[in-house]
């Protein structure tokens, strides 16, 4: 989850909730920010693969949620729009 219209770019808040059985990593990538890779989690021991964090984005870009399980990644995109930039904008 990821709202359409961010009104500041310093606080973008991003939810991931894997319910893919085996999850071992999500990935959170912004594909405009200058560095793209935003966070990494492990999921270990059986964790439920969720994640909820507050992000830093520059510009109105693309959001993608990787997720690694089971031997295989899966992906989820997700454009969000700012309006106020919170990496230099």
């Amino acid at each position: 989850k990821a709202p359409d219209i961010a009104e500041n770019g310093a606080v973008v808040p991003i939810e991931v909730t894997s319910k893919i059985p085996g999850t071992q990593s999500i990935a959170l990538v912004a594909d405009k920010n200058p560095f793209p890779l935003v966070a990494t989690f492990n999921v270990e021991n059986g964790a439920e693969g969720y994640v909820h964090v507050r992000i830093k984005m520059g510009q109105s870009s693309n959001i993608r949620a990787i997720v690694n399980a089971g031997g295989k990644t899966y992906a989820a995109v997700k454009e969000v729009k700012v309006t106020i930039g919170g990496c230099g904008g």
